[in-house]
């Protein structure tokens, strides 16, 4: 017996293997066009009615269809026929294992022809840049038998979700670790404010360096600085000298300190460098394939510098739409990126003219859409001023944060060394100055600032 009869057959017999199998079945996947009409016919009938068709009304029905030529009707009332006579009795486990494996065949191969399709210009409604989606819905055909959580009788299975340990990446500064409960989960996205020149590239080289060092395997996305740069900024980081010294060390002392990381270091740290605004997610999933294929990569967390600059995979460059919508489009499909992959992507965003004067950022200040903050799970602020400076210190502001209270520790500072492109804990006698600032003079004030943050930048 052909796949194709099999499941047609235990549509009509078996209402465990119909309700199980229904919601991922899909017409395309049969070959004839009898055997798609009588799916159809299947179909409607159990959606309109929540029970298998009796074989009279599917007779009925098809005898009844326009849409079918005499052959193909004649055809689907022989199908029809063999399969109400023949009843078998299948492991339901069995049946569902073979129905979901030639779902999977049928998307994969429906996936390539039109592939090929749309290669050849055969498809005005799709360009090349849907071909990654395209394969990649193809491959994640599952049958998911999960229906939903029963809020009753799945108290106990809650309980357990409340207290376990959710994986995180953590970061190699306090008070980002106090705030996140321990670090980044996995499938979110996690996005820096800032304004020209503040940090962003140092923030994520910093935390990138530093997951590398915990032996995590690091995807690093610039599409603002070449390769070899990012590349300088975290060898400055890891070797800990300035970029200066880092220019001027010879070659075997280089080679010597390096080689040393290498043998401490378990984790890789790929860089892959694309024009501004040319890549997009579908790109960068792309990328990862190519990187598991070819060098048995998986990354454990993408940084993508940065989220502006990208381009969107849904909108064709050009497009007569406005910036909430594009890079709102951009948030939504990088933070659909990251749970296909189940790590957390960091990226950072550009502030707006004027909360690049503004003394007290929030979510309003996001450079073009306030749909970035709306899609981010959490979201923070770099802000600088002459004084913040002079201490060789960046203040951090919490705009959103799904993991932890974004009110516990709003607002906190971290040291840096822009030499060795690096951040380091304050002690806490620096916290506690932050906090007396803050009772003292609010900065909180929309468009005004006070003297101490008169020269601030975001």
């Amino acid at each position: 017996m052909k796949t194709e009869t099999l499941i047609l057959s235990n549509l009509l017999t078996n209402e465990n293997f119909m309700r199980k199998a229904l919601p991922f079945l899909k017409s395309q996947y049969l070959t004839e066009s009898h055997e798609r009409k009588l799916f159809e016919e299947i179909k409607q009938f159990i959606l309109k009615y929540n029970s298998p068709p009796p074989i009279a009304a599917l007779e009925i029905s098809l005898k009844e269809s326009t849409k079918l030529s005499e052959g193909e009707l004649n055809k689907s009332l022989e199908l029809l026929k063999e399969i109400s006579a023949d009843k078998p009795e299948q492991k339901l486990e069995w049946l569902l294992d073979t129905t979901e494996k030639f779902c999977q065949e049928k998307a994969i191969y429906n996936a390539i022809m039109d592939s090929i399709q749309i290669l050849d210009g055969k498809d005005p409604a799709r360009g090349k840049g849907s071909i990654p989606t395209l394969l990649s819905d193809a491959l994640g055909v599952s049958f998911d038998p999960n229906v939903g959580h029963d809020y009753v009788d799945s108290y106990s299975d809650r309980y357990d979700f409340y207290h376990r340990v959710e994986k995180r990446i953590p970061f190699d500064l306090e008070y980002f670790n106090k705030i996140t409960k321990g670090g980044l989960p996995q499938k979110t996205l996690n996005i820096a404010l800032a304004g020209t020149g503040v940090g962003k590239s140092l923030f994520m080289c910093h935390v990138a360096a530093s997951c590398l060092t915990q032996n995590y395997n690091v995807l690093y996305i610039t599409l603002e600085m070449a390769e070899e740069r990012i590349a300088e900024r975290i060898d400055a980081n890891l070797l800990n000298v300035s970029m200066d010294d880092l220019m001027n060390m010879p070659k075997d002392m280089y080679e010597k300190r390096m080689g040393k990381l290498k043998e401490r270091v378990k984790g890789k740290l790929i860089i892959k460098e694309y024009p501004t605004a040319s890549a997009n997610p579908a790109h960068f999933r792309a990328l990862i394939n190519d990187l598991s294929l070819k060098k048995n990569f998986r990354p454990d967390i993408i940084f993508i510098d940065y989220l502006n600059i990208c381009a969107s995979a849904r909108i064709k460059a050009g497009a007569n739409v406005n910036s909430y919508t594009y890079i709102k489009a951009i948030a939504e499909e990088l933070r659909g990126l990251a749970v296909e992959n189940n790590v957390p992507i960091v990226s950072a965003t550009q502030t707006t003219r004027s909360g690049f004067s503004n003394s007290d950022p929030g979510l309003e200040d996001t450079s073009e859409s306030f749909g970035l903050p709306a899609t981010a799970d959490f979201m923070f602020a770099l802000v600088s001023t002459d004084e913040l400076q002079q201490l060789n210190q960046i203040l951090i502001k919490q705009l959103k944060n799904r993991y932890n209270d974004p009110n516990l520790h709003k607002r906190f500072t971290v040291g840096v060394d822009r030499g060795k492109m690096k951040l380091y804990d304050l002690e806490q006698k620096a916290q506690d100055n932050v906090a007396q600032e803050v009772e003292k003079k609010p900065v909180f004030d929309r468009g005004r600032s006070t003297d101490k943050f008169k020269n601030l930048k975001v």
